[in-house]
């Protein structure tokens, strides 16, 4: 299995020739599994915007067979982009995949098309993926089907909760707040309006502000809970795949973090656990744009995050009118315009910082079931470079590799992983 992180193409990869480039596709081309996660809609903008934000996505639909050329066969497809066009756009670009040879799972008609695993066919065995998310707009959640309702296209979700636990003296100082603003009492009738049970009830110990719950305790910390729902139906269904297919691979899009960004939240540590637990060959995560450490659970491996793949964000043909209006942008804007004003002429977000084009891509492999090597191989994504060339990855060179690898194993050491490096690829011990 050769995995990459988030696939934001917008251009054609198939007219480069870069020994580095070429190799790269090599590397995808050699396995029996090319996985990337496909964080960009494939459509004509024919639809209306939905809930979308940042950059609402959208590629044309012949790039998918540019994917194709460069070696990818599996994609995911729940992220917080798989909203950005509506229900529509997740119709639209589930048929453009369909008309594929990529195999692709995170989104559907209804909840149960969305959650469920999608198979590849390889020569040593069948693979099937499940991909879920924890960052998107409630709206692109999908939905059930009822025998008297349809259900909603959209994503696979996996929710959480957030608490914050403060000393006891912060918390009384908020439930003070919470009171003299009259937010309490707004609570209260809500409460006693709305169904019971629907609007938790709070107390001495913990209690809701601002939609945020606070914990009373002797320490600061933020603490997450997955949504026991959407972690049964996961568990559900990586237990069929496990009785379907020779293997089992678990994507995973999450923007949220731990203290520093380079940390998982709490809850994925906990989801990506559970996942192995229960069959889970190889857990596959990406969503905050940088690499994120590498955990051996159970002799299985587990990325928090594989950075990014391809990166040509700034590259997508039209953004809705109310991108145009955060940066006071009328009517007579270009999408130029737009990506000049919102990274302040590269002075900001994606562009004015190396470490969002700076990754890795592993190759996987397994002797007999059994986990025999993790590789690393460093790329290089062109950040400095004109929105024109930037984002398409090329294996980078001796200098810049060790960089990058020397940071994934730095931020793995937790984890008791270890990594050595050579001829500038990383090697994970097992």
């Amino acid at each position: 299995v050769t995995a990459a992180g988030d696939a934001m193409i917008t251009r054609p990869m198939s007219v480069h020739k870069e020994n580095s480039f070429l190799q790269l596709a090599e590397l995808f081309r050699s396995s029996d599994v090319g996985y990337a996660n496909l964080e960009m809609l494939m459509h004509n903008f024919e639809h209306s915007p939905g809930s979308g934000g940042g950059t609402y996505t959208g590629s044309d639909p012949s790039n998918i067979s540019e994917l194709e050329w460069l070696g990818v066969n599996l994609v995911s497809t729940a992220n917080n982009h798989s909203y950005d066009y509506g229900e529509n756009g997740v119709i639209t670009n589930i048929n453009h995949l369909e008309n594929s040879k990529i195999t692709y799972a995170g989104t559907g008609k209804n909840l149960s098309e969305a959650r469920s695993p999608a198979y590849l066919e390889t020569a040593n065995g069948r693979v099937a993926l499940i991909s879920t998310t924890s960052t998107f707009p409630d709206s692109a959640r999908a939905l059930d089907q009822r025998p008297d309702a349809l259900g909603r296209p959209g994503l696979n979700p996996q929710r959480y909760t957030t608490h914050y636990h403060v000393d006891k003296t912060s918390f009384e100082q908020l439930r003070k707040i919470n009171k003299q603003l009259g937010l309490e009492e707004k609570r209260t009738a809500l409460r006693n309006f709305r169904p019971q049970g629907f609007i938790s009830e709070d107390n001495e110990n913990e209690f809701t502000f601002l939609g945020k719950k606070f914990v009373s305790g002797k320490t600061f910390a933020e603490h997450t809970d997955l949504n026991k729902r959407d972690m049964d139906e996961h568990i559900k269904w990586i237990k069929d795949a496990k009785r379907m297919a020779n293997w089992v691979i678990m994507s995973f899009h999450c923007h949220e973090s731990g203290e520093v960004p380079s940390d998982p939240p709490e809850f994925l540590v906990d989801f990506a656990h559970r996942c192995i637990d229960a069959g889970v060959d190889i857990f596959l995560g990406h969503g905050p744009h940088i690499t994120r450490g590498v955990e051996i659970y159970k002799d299985k491996p587990i990325f928090y995050s594989l950075g990014n793949f391809i990166f040509q964000n700034d590259t997508v043909k039209w953004q809705p009118s109310q991108n145009y209006d955060i940066h006071n942008l009328d009517f007579s804007s270009t999408p130029a315009d737009f990506y000049d004003a919102r990274s302040n002429y590269g002075s900001r977000g994606f562009v004015s910082n190396s470490i969002y084009w700076e990754s890795i891509v592993t190759k996987i492999t397994f002797d007999s079931h059994k986990l025999s090597s993790v590789q690393l191989y460093p790329i290089n994504l062109g950040h400095g470079k004109s929105r024109a060339v930037s984002g398409r990855p090329l294996l980078s060179d001796n200098t810049l590799g060790n960089t990058i690898l020397g940071r994934i194993k730095y931020i793995s050491e937790k984890y008791g992983t270890t990594i050595k490096i050579h001829d500038n690829i990383g090697e994970i011990e097992l």
